[in-house]
């Protein structure tokens, strides 16, 4: 990867799992926070940042952010995946007992991910627009009946205790991160390194369409790692998301988007980039069963 890329961004504000994860992939770039995912886009789109990386699936919540409806606001490719474990922890201010606590605040997604923790200290949930910033309020508000559900990462930087770890209800929990250039990086083509091939595309209006539309890739001994579905506004192209385990330029993938084409229109190359090394893990277990 360049050596002139410095910055990344990200949705969220400092101390938050996205920053967290910019900063585990890339220790020695400046992270930025944004306001929202259109904005970390726009941030890479202008050249505010070299790079943005966007949660997109969590093992526990599911999807996070629409990458289809991200992917077609702007020109922007899809040159890795990283897989964050999510390791919650409780947050209050110095010197505050658990015991104390009677509200909680974090994410949408982080306050189910703890529920039966949140119900086992009988704590009132609030919503915030991400873990980190949950944090911050609790630091400013300086309540001892106040905590925050956020990392450890947060923690450091807001100044607050950690009074129990990895509070989530399930230890896989677990977000895939996109990293998102303007510029495609496609690795070379190498059997002994896995890839993956993002797409969008729409079917078009024929019977048992999307089954047409995947015959090629099983014919040629592709495997699809993610497949989802998404309708306009009008409920009626149906658009879909996927992830390849295969090389764009491979004869097999040539051959099964010669396929695609037929049935299928408005086909987007999205990106061909090397397969996380968590994805290892699994397929090792899947043949030990």
């Amino acid at each position: 990867m360049s050596q002139d890329y410095k910055k990344i961004a990200f949705q969220g504000i400092i101390g938050a799992y996205s920053d967290l994860a910019c900063r585990t992939v890339f220790p020695t770039f400046e992270t930025v926070p944004c306001n929202s995912f259109d904005d970390a886009f726009i941030s890479v789109l202008d050249g505010d940042s070299d790079l943005a990386m966007i949660p997109v699936d969590n093992t526990i919540a599911g999807r996070v952010a629409d990458v289809h409806h991200l992917m077609q606001k702007g020109d922007l490719f899809i040159i890795g995946e990283h897989f964050q474990p999510v390791r919650h922890a409780l947050l209050g201010v110095k010197g505050v007992q658990k015991e104390s606590l009677k509200h909680i605040h974090s994410h949408v997604h982080a306050l189910p991910q703890c529920r039966e923790f949140i119900k086992s200290l009988g704590l009132q949930s609030h919503v915030h627009a991400d873990t980190a910033g949950a944090a911050e309020e609790v630091a400013e508000r300086a309540d001892i009946e106040h905590a925050a559900i956020a990392s450890s990462l947060a923690a450091e930087i807001y100044n607050l205790d950690i009074l129990e770890e990895d509070i989530q209800d399930k230890y896989h929990n677990t977000t895939r991160f996109l990293i998102l250039s303007s510029d495609p990086i496609i690795p070379d083509i190498d059997e002994n390194i896995n890839v993956l091939t993002s797409l969008l595309f729409e079917v078009r209006n024929i019977p048992a369409v999307l089954y047409k539309s995947l015959g090629g890739f099983a014919t040629n001994g592709l495997s699809l790692a993610k497949l989802e579905s998404y309708v306009d506004d009008k409920f009626q192209a149906a658009q879909f998301y996927c992830d390849v385990e295969g090389h764009m330029e491979s004869d097999a993938f040539e051959l099964a988007l010669e396929e695609l084409g037929f049935y299928a229109k408005n086909v987007k190359f999205l990106g061909t980039y090397p397969a996380h090394d968590f994805r290892k893990t699994y397929i090792q277990e899947d043949k030990n069963i």
